[in-house]
């Protein structure tokens, strides 16, 4: 696991040492950012963080910052060390909370984000649940981009709110793109 492009551009990432923490691949974090191109001074939202490789790679090519939330304590542990190791914390807050908690109080402080990562831990129910308390929420502005990442037995639900853009598949992971409706 490595930040692919940037001014981190091939620092290595520590991954995790349970399985509970699916770090994104490789080539799933390049298509990813391929296709949303440039992030430059964007405020970036990673939740179920993990290790925090998206929200590393969306900072290393130019983010202004990101926020990640994960409520593990080893995923807490490992996004610290690799913001470390990258250089990066000063452009970060981790958040040792439940995404829904940690999306009220995101909410409460008035904070607006221009990306959203969400990468819950696969066939356990959250992408439902994730999407209903952000479709109408004032975290999103209309230009909000939302990157899903999950296992394809576990599709994005139609709701109100929200508009799917594109989805792409890479072997077990399916990656889909949303915005505000």
């Amino acid at each position: 696991m490595r930040v692919i492009a940037g001014q981190c551009k091939g620092r290595r990432l520590l991954g995790p040492k349970t399985d509970a923490i699916r770090p994104a691949l490789d080539q799933v974090k390049e298509a990813v950012f391929n296709i949303l191109f440039d992030v430059t001074d964007w405020k970036v939202l990673d939740l179920f963080a993990g290790s925090g490789s998206m929200g590393i790679e969306a900072l290393s090519r130019g983010a202004r910052y990101c926020t990640f939330v994960d409520n593990l304590p080893e995923a807490q542990k490992l996004i610290g060390r690799n913001l470390a190791l990258c250089q990066l914390a000063d452009k970060a807050k981790v958040l040792s909370l439940s995404v829904g908690k940690a999306i009220s109080i995101l909410e409460e402080k008035g904070v607006v984000f221009d990306l959203i990562f969400c990468d819950p831990p696969y066939e356990k129910r959250q992408i439902k649940k994730t999407l209903q308390q952000l479709s109408d929420s004032p975290l999103l502005t209309d230009t909000t981009a939302i990157v899903v990442e999950h296992h394809p037995k576990e599709p994005i639900p139609e709701m109100t709110g929200m508009t799917l853009t594109d989805q792409r598949i890479y072997g077990q992971t399916l990656v889909s793109f949303l915005k505000k409706s």
